[in-house]
């Protein structure tokens, strides 16, 4: 068995799976979104949010919070216009997979 590493070992699991979700980002062009688009699968963040607490939440379950984000419209499914939109302009997105989601949140 391997020992981990100082700062592994004094970390909660909340903080392991935001770490380990941090690390699992991407940024990409809208294009090589399109077709989880067409499955339905992508989420998109409001810019007041944060991309890695959101998708630390929907892996935690927690229902109260997301049916909140939800209510509030803050994370909502990619609508045909905002696709268009990102299309039509050359959209960079930051991107994580918290499947079976993928969670999009446009670059600042």
């Amino acid at each position: 068995m391997t020992a981990l590493p100082f700062s592994a070992a004094c970390m909660n699991s909340d903080q392991l799976l935001r770490t380990k979700i941090n690390q699992e980002t991407s940024r990409l062009p809208w294009t090589e979104l399109l077709k989880h688009f067409a499955s339905g699968t992508v989420i998109s963040i409001a810019p007041q949010l944060d991309l890695v607490e959101v998708a630390v939440q929907i892996s935690n379950d927690n229902i109260s919070l997301v049916q909140e984000w939800l209510h509030e419209q803050s994370i909502a499914k990619v609508s045909d216009e905002q696709a268009k939109a990102w299309l039509e302009t050359d959209t960079q997105l930051w991107a994580v997979v918290v499947k079976p989601w993928i969670l999009v949140q446009v670059c600042a």
